[in-house]
């Protein structure tokens, strides 16, 4: 009964260092580069003689009409999901070297023959990498993600009082950090979706490469790409080259990517309609981002992504060589 969570424990802490450390050191140094970029400020203001009050922070504040207390609070929010982004640009990494190799190093050291000996089934020591890659290490990701928001949001809070200024009034008050928060929240399953080509791909190279599954990963889905694009293969289909590439070749290797189903819309447009922080931060809500799951595409790379992550467990089962 104990066994998927034991295999979810050994997963964690045989990776430890990429689930956990990895998005917490880079979160601590966006923090710390915030920190060294307030002290330079407060030095060049001090030796400017630039100075910001407590009071003309306050009256700022109660100036702000409708309008700009608004775009003030929607600044605020999309300065929190910036801050919250060191974790998940780590997390890409993290998936994506885990997932190509987690199959192929068990292999290449022989430890795949200690943990056949034990009455674990392929199909759960797979599925247990599988979950790792998509909920595991995504949700330590989104924790230490909403700390870091909440870590700048404080450091914003000290500079404020520093100055003699509100930080509830200036800060606390306008943001609207839980419903960020909330919003990461929520998301999860939406990327656990949208990974799975990217997951399975990588697990299906990692189980059955015998040799570098980095370069497999790689050259093959660009290679199919290049020859797509030299024979105009997609005009066979009425389309143009550039849907390969970016609903094939992206799609293997670039699914897995926090926030990339905003890539994967087909919306080229999307980018030049923004106006303001509105619209960017609509962009990372949960309701756009679940909004994204009602396209058949979506599920069928879904799909595919499972099919190959059974081709994966199937490899598992007779290859112990690398």
């Amino acid at each position: 009964m104990n066994t998927f969570p034991t295999l979810l424990k050994r997963e964690f802490w045989e990776h430890k260092g990429g689930f956990l450390w990895a998005p917490i050191v880079a979160s601590s140094a966006f923090l710390l580069f915030s920190l060294m970029a307030v002290i330079t400020a407060e030095v060049i203001g001090k030796k400017t003689g630039v100075q910001i009050n407590g009071i003309h922070l306050n009256a700022l504040t109660e100036k702000l009409g409708p309008d700009a207390l608004t775009k003030l609070s929607l600044g605020l929010d999309v300065s929190f999901f910036m801050a919250a982004s060191w974790a998940y640009v780590t997390l890409a990494f993290v998936v994506f070297f885990y997932c190509l190799g987690t199959l192929f190093d068990e292999r290449k050291d022989r430890s795949v023959l200690f943990w056949k000996s034990l009455p674990v089934s392929d199909r759960d020591t797979v599925l247990a990498k599988v979950t790792s890659a998509l909920v595991v290490a995504p949700v330590i990701a989104t924790v230490t993600g909403i700390a870091a928001g909440f870590g700048f949001f404080i450091l914003l809070s000290v500079v404020v009082l520093f100055h003699g200024g509100n930080p509830i009034a200036l800060i606390w008050g306008p943001a609207n950090p839980l419903e960020v928060a909330a919003a990461l929240v929520a998301s999860l399953p939406v990327y656990a979706v949208w990974a799975l080509p990217t997951v399975g791909w990588l697990m299906l190279c990692s189980a059955w490469a015998r040799s570098k599954p980095f370069l497999w990963a790689l050259v093959i889905p660009v290679l199919s790409g290049v020859l797509v694009s030299w024979f105009d293969v997609m005009q066979m289909f009425s389309l143009k080259t550039g849907w390969f590439w970016g609903h094939v070749v992206a799609r293997l290797l670039g699914s897995a990517l926090p926030g990339a189903d905003i890539l994967f819309r087909g919306d080229s447009e999307m980018f030049e309609r923004m106006n303001g922080p509105e619209d960017l931060a609509s962009l990372f809500s949960a309701s756009y981002a679940w909004a994204g799951l009602a396209s058949v595409d979506v599920w069928v790379w879904a799909a595919i992504g499972a099919a190959m992550i059974a081709a994966a467990i199937r490899l598992r089962r007779w290859r112990d060589d690398a």
